[in-house]
């Protein structure tokens, strides 16, 4: 069962990390159109402040790029595992489906 719930833990974490990156994504989408909002702008604080931005933002998309690759890498290599160990234990693995199917059904029966 501790298996199981740092499973659930794991699934739980990979889905927030997919949310902050998606929401990382929207927030630089917005600041490249809010540049690209000014750019007509004079000032050489306002053109200043735009440089910055800029290359602030490339540097943390390339960070993002990089920590998505990671994240798939990671997800290839637990699904990897996890075929590897249903091939190697089949019955452990119909065991272990069951009694998350048996949980599931309970708690969904209570509601």
């Amino acid at each position: 069962m501790s298996t199981q719930k740092s499973t659930v833990a794991a699934d739980s974490a990979d889905i927030s990390k997919e949310q902050l990156i998606h929401d990382f994504k929207t927030v630089v989408a917005d600041a490249e159109a809010l540049l690209k909002a000014t750019a007509g702008q004079g000032g050489e604080a306002l053109a200043s402040a735009r440089a910055r931005a800029e290359e602030s933002i490339a540097a943390a998309r390339a960070r993002m790029h990089e920590a998505e690759e990671a994240m798939v890498a990671k997800t290839k290599a637990a699904a990897k595992a996890t075929d590897e160990y249903v091939h190697l234990h089949p019955w452990q693995a119909v065991g272990v489906a069951a009694g998350v199917g048996l949980l599931v059904g309970m708690l969904i029966g209570r509601r």
